[in-house]
């Protein structure tokens, strides 16, 4: 069995041909890939989509290369992860969720990493603008903006809508007297769970089945808003969600998961903490360990940036908080995909700095304390694939204090009567922040949720 398009000199040089196209002779690959992924070649071969002879005769350097684009991108995939996992990037409770994620990629895929980082082009800050030519075009395959393709939009759309009706955006004639420009607000606040990121948790588990129907279970560490996501996700499809919240959690929301259906945790001091130990019972009870971060979830979010280019036409800029960095990863890809020139601009809490960090120094950026009362956005361990499409993407990342983000709550109330908790007046607290840089632009402030704890409130609006 001979490559046709392998050099003539022999394996020697079929190998040096392999590692030119993949980082490495095949047959090394394959090798790290089962050793770091618990996989035979048999494995390998099933999680890309080819037979085992085929396989056999790549990694053996009687062929040059798999035939199939779609089973080359695969295998880089699990490249990838396995370097993910050695360098501390990805967990091992990861692996049974990603090998199935890869398996069902439609690909090929960008070569990035497992997660497909952002392939969109990166728009300088500022500029509203791509910095090279070609901006949201997609290539042969139709892969924009990582694994957001038309197709699985679509897919996802259809998905989120079994659930969730359409939110509006709408215009606040007091909001603009503070804002000075032509302000939208995505009000992402009116789904059924209160926030935005149900739509990533329906996406997730929809998937998540569709790949292993006889899913045992979900675990996850959250603050609030991504456990109602699972939870509502996990009682619609009937599948068993467990929860880990730190110590001090908002009360309310604690409250509004357990009565999703969902089993509640409490350890840890902060977030960081109650992921580790939401790792520690995945593998003590079999469970699937969601991330905070995961394409998946990603794709489902996509679904309300869609709904708002579809609403508001030539947008200039969209705020949107950052915590662990789905909403803005999906809005980079739906600009993208769209081939929109709209500036993406993500907004931190000061005291939570380390996805703005990880922006300016363009890989992640942990911080020992992330203590803010926007819990929202209290990360101190950025992801490694979020950080890289922000980077590709996002126009900048603005910070704003403590008091700035209270202020927004306060004008959010009492300029449109939609209550914001606070994350979800953190992207208003960024474009007041910049009101001077964007006036005369066409904005739209992503209101991501509404569940605001009674005295978080009082104390929002009592200043």
């Amino acid at each position: 069995m001979v490559d046709p398009d392998a050099p003539t000199g022999g394996p020697d040089e079929r190998r040096a041909r392999q590692t030119e196209l993949y980082g490495a002779p095949v047959a090394e690959l394959t090798a790290t890939i089962g050793e770091r992924l618990g996989l035979d070649l048999g494995g390998i071969a099933r999680v890309i989509g080819v037979s085992v002879p085929m396989l056999t005769a790549v990694r053996d350097a009687h062929r040059v290369r798999i035939g199939n684009p779609v089973a080359t991108a695969r295998l880089e995939m699990l490249r990838d992860f396995a370097g993910h996992l050695a360098s501390g990037a990805a967990d091992p409770v990861e692996i049974p969720v990603t090998l199935a994620q890869i398996a069902a990629a439609s690909g090929p895929l960008p070569h990035s990493g497992v997660t497909a980082v952002a392939s969109g082009p990166r728009h300088a800050s500022g500029s509203g603008s791509s910095s090279g030519d070609g901006a949201g075009e997609s290539s042969a395959n139709g892969t924009v903006g990582g694994t957001l393709t038309v197709e699985t939009l679509r897919a996802a759309r259809e998905r989120v809508a079994r659930h969730v009706p359409r939110t509006p955006t709408r215009r606040w004639p007091l909001l603009e007297q503070a804002t000075g420009t032509e302000t939208w607000v995505k009000h992402e606040n009116h789904t059924p769970t209160g926030a935005f990121k149900v739509r990533g948790g329906l996406t997730f588990v929809a998937r998540q089945l569709a790949a292993t129907p006889d899913l045992p279970g979900l675990v996850s560490a959250s603050r609030g808003n991504h456990s109602q996501s699972l939870a509502f996700a996990g009682r619609a499809h009937g599948v068993p969600v467990t929860i880990v919240v730190p110590e001090g959690n908002s009360p309310d929301k604690n409250a509004a998961t357990e009565a999703l259906g969902a089993e509640l945790v409490v350890h840890g001091r902060d977030f960081q903490e109650a992921v580790e130990h939401a790792r520690v019972v995945a593998l003590e009870r079999g469970l699937v360990m969601v991330p905070s971060f995961h394409p998946w979830l990603v794709e489902g979010v996509a679904t309300y940036a869609a709904e708002l280019h579809e609403d508001v036409a030539a947008l200039d800029t969209v705020y949107v908080p950052v915590g662990m960095g789905s909403g803005i990863c999906a809005n980079i890809a739906v600009r993208d995909l769209l081939g929109r020139s709209t500036e993406i601009v993500g907004v931190v809490a000061e005291r939570a700095p380390a996805y703005a960090l990880s922006f300016e120094a363009g890989r992640p950026v942990p911080t020992d304390e992330a203590d803010t009362f926007v819990d929202g956005v209290a990360c101190r361990e950025p992801h490694l694939d979020a950080v890289a499409r922000i980077v590709a993407g996002a126009a900048r990342i603005v910070r704003v204090s403590e008091e700035q983000a209270a202020a927004a709550m306060a004008l959010m109330y009492r300029a449109t009567h939609n209550l914001a908790e606070p994350a979800g007046s953190l992207a208003l607290a960024g474009l007041l922040a910049e009101r001077d840089r964007v006036a005369g632009r066409r904005v739209a402030v992503v209101h991501t949720g509404g569940n605001a704890d009674f005295d978080v409130l009082t104390r929002a609006l009592t200043g």
